[in-house]
């Protein structure tokens, strides 16, 4: 303990116990028991004013949801394979089942939108086409064929996939499954399908016919290779997954109630849909298809059942706004593009009388489907060309997001509101996907980094004790300002207190007052991610970072059909370049089940491959087949395996191959966020 520390620690000792007295205080008796404190009186008021921003009198939605309901279960809850459940719907049951009686604690816009997604069950939305929604994140659809099934979007999950096929199979009678559809690379619409194909006969799945976009493959494949551990860290933040279910905490994603971290799986397409007007016939069902990859995913579509009048938007449109930007993490979309197909469907589909799609509820009527559409396009749209107007005038994208809002003529509905994606973060992404990160002011050009510059930022305001007195008392005070500015103080305490974390990250005090802050941001957060983001950070800075990441055992499935190249792109981008500092070497892989071998080279810190025949010479030669290489990169298999296995041959020096395994980095996916 440095002498300084001990100097400063009667004065926090004091604010400690200020902070513990406060009624909204970590240590208070209003805190729960994972430390959330309570909300705040300006948190209240905030949240009281939502009510008057829209008509929550408008029941449409809840009708729309229940709507066709053939049978539920109440007390769903779905266990993981492996042991410990991956879906349970009654830890919900504390969200009222109309929606209208929000506590303090939560914006009452999301926790209307959190009551509306607690319908589950098996639906009827037409002659001929179910759903199931509430087994996971997105929903299952189910299209009558003329022998059999057509199922859509399998869910992410075995688990999942496989609970909700035989609920339907239960009150729809069994029949053989035909054909599946997958509308978009994301894994909550493909993931579960090794759940309804363990169900199938050897001539069903002989017989079966897989439809997705063109670029599926690779897309579905690819994601969370190259960026797989931080991407599934912040998914963690995202979607709550350390959360508990309650009031203050959380309360569902906006898009559902959350992804199932079952076991992912994958098929690949028999056939791939490259064009706009694609007409298949699949089972007796006629199709028709929009292609709209580059909008909400890489490779997507959606399809038209003339026969039904029946649109299914896929994710291109749902109950929500999207994300431009998703914070877990991935590319940027492209606003004007997503807006330009939506525009696209509403003019191509002017038929249809029936909406479903990948999420939430279906929508019924012409009319109402063409105006929804219409505000799901312009909602896009808006966010684009404002941003881009202000862009273009000097604004930076902090600037543009603090001062953009939806037009009255766009902020009426609930079907377009943040839920998910935000105006904010929005507005943010459309910027990058311009400009980048930089602003073009100088000082953001090489700052340093953040624990660096916090310290200097404490030194230079007197000592994170002074820091920590004038933030408590604006903390009680924000209290009893009106909502505006109780959540502007809020949002500024959270800049100030983050830079004492950094600079000191065991000042416990800091973290329990940021923490208290982040609760009041969450609690007020309309979008379910921006709630789990704040919630998450508070639950850490109380608890720690998690003992263990999410498991890459759990995508198994899919890493055994992704392309083998991608599975040495994503060995360079764990290379220890200090570790290969002045080495070179030539690694030859042969897979013997797929009779192919690919060239590594190392040289300059920077490993390269690239597909090679089986006689190229290399320093050391590896022979062994994909699925134990694939145990090897998810840490199923070790060096004992590696040394010993049957399925394993060597040429040239087995020390230096381990030597070369030895530099790729191991990635835990546990790594800090809320503290450096």
């Amino acid at each position: 303990m440095s002498l300084s520390r001990k100097v400063h620690l009667v004065p926090l000792f004091g604010i400690a116990l200020a902070i513990a007295g406060c009624d909204t205080g970590p240590d208070s008796p209003q805190a729960n028991s994972a430390g959330h404190s309570a909300p705040t009186a300006s948190t209240g008021q905030a949240n009281q004013q939502v009510l008057d921003q829209r008509p929550f009198d408008n029941r449409g939605d809840f009708e729309n949801a229940r709507r066709g309901l053939i049978a539920q279960d109440p007390d769903l809850v779905i266990d993981h394979l492996e042991g410990g459940e991956v879906w349970n719907m009654p830890d919900y049951g504390f969200i009222d089942r109309e929606g209208e009686n929000a506590p303090a604690s939560v914006n009452p816009s999301l926790w209307r939108q959190a009551a509306l997604n607690n319908i589950h069950g098996l639906f009827e939305v037409t002659d001929g086409l179910y759903q199931i929604r509430g087994y996971d994140l997105a929903n299952m659809s189910i299209i009558e064929g003329d022998t059999g099934w057509i199922l859509v979007d399998p869910l992410t999950a075995r688990e999942t996939a496989s609970k909700a096929f035989l609920f339907a199979r239960e009150h729809l009678g069994e029949k053989p499954v035909r054909a599946i559809l997958f509308t978009h690379s994301h894994i909550d619409h493909f993931g579960g399908v090794q759940g309804i194909l363990q169900h199938l006969s050897d001539e069903e799945r002989a017989n079966l016919r897989v439809i997705a976009p063109a670029g599926f493959e690779e897309e579905a494949t690819s994601e969370n290779i190259i960026a797989g551990p931080a991407m599934t860290r912040r998914a963690m933040f995202m979607y709550g997954k350390r959360l508990e279910r309650n009031e203050r905490g959380h309360v569902g994603t906006g898009l559902g109630k959350g992804p199932a971290f079952g076991t992912f799986g994958f098929a690949p397409p028999t056939d791939l849909v490259s064009e706009t007007g694609t007409e298949l016939t699949v089972d007796g069902v006629p199709m028709v298809f929009q292609v709209v990859s580059g909008s909400e995913a890489p490779a997507e579509f959606t399809f038209y059942l003339p026969e039904q009048k029946a649109f299914c938007g896929a994710e291109l449109v749902s109950r929500n706004m999207h994300n431009l930007y998703t914070l877990r993490g991935a590319k940027v979309r492209d606003a004007r593009l997503w807006s330009s197909f939506i525009d696209e469907a509403k003019n191509r589909f002017t038929e249809a009388e029936v909406y479903f799609g990948s999420h939430h509820w279906p929508l019924w009527g012409q009319e109402n489907i063409q105006d929804f559409l219409a505000v799901q396009r312009d909602t896009y749209k808006f966010i684009h060309d404002q941003t881009v107007r202000l862009m273009n005038r000097g604004a930076t994208p902090r600037e543009i997001a603090e001062q953009l809002q939806l037009p009255p003529a766009l902020n009426e509905d609930f079907h377009n509101q943040g839920y998910y994606g935000t105006v904010s973060h929005n507005a943010k992404a459309v910027y990058q996907h311009y400009l980048g990160w930089f602003t073009a002011n100088p000082a953001q050009l090489n700052p340093l980094p953040e624990s660096d510059s916090a310290k200097r930022y404490v030194e230079m305001m007197g000592g994170a004790q002074k820091v920590l007195e004038k933030a408590l008392q604006d903390f009680e005070a924000a209290s009893d300002m009106d909502a505006a500015e109780g959540r502007d103080t809020y949002r500024w305490l959270a800049e100030l207190l983050n830079h004492v974390v950094f600079a000191e990250p065991d000042n416990d005090d800091a973290k329990r007052l940021l923490a208290s802050v982040y609760d009041q941001l969450g609690y007020q957060a309309e979008s379910a991610p921006w709630r789990d983001f704040y919630l998450t950070g508070a639950y850490e800075l109380r608890h720690g970072s998690p003992d263990e990441g999410l498991r890459p055992a759990m995508m198994r499935e899919v890493l055994l059909n992704t392309p083998v190249a991608l599975f040495f792109d994503s060995m360079a981008v764990r290379l220890k370049a200090e570790d290969a500092e002045g080495e070179s070497a030539t690694i030859k892989i042969t897979f013997t089940d797929l009779e192919e071998s690919y060239l590594l080279t190392l040289r300059n810190s920077v490993l390269h491959n690239r597909l090679t025949s089986e006689d190229t010479p290399a320093d050391a030669t590896l022979r062994l087949t994909r699925p134990l290489f694939v145990d090897l990169l998810i840490g199923k298999a070790g060096l004992k395996e590696l040394l010993f296995s049957d399925e394993i041959s060597f040429e040239g020096s087995k020390l230096d191959l381990i030597g070369f395994f030895s530099m790729l980095d191991q990635p835990q996916g546990r790594f800090n966020i809320v503290i450096p």
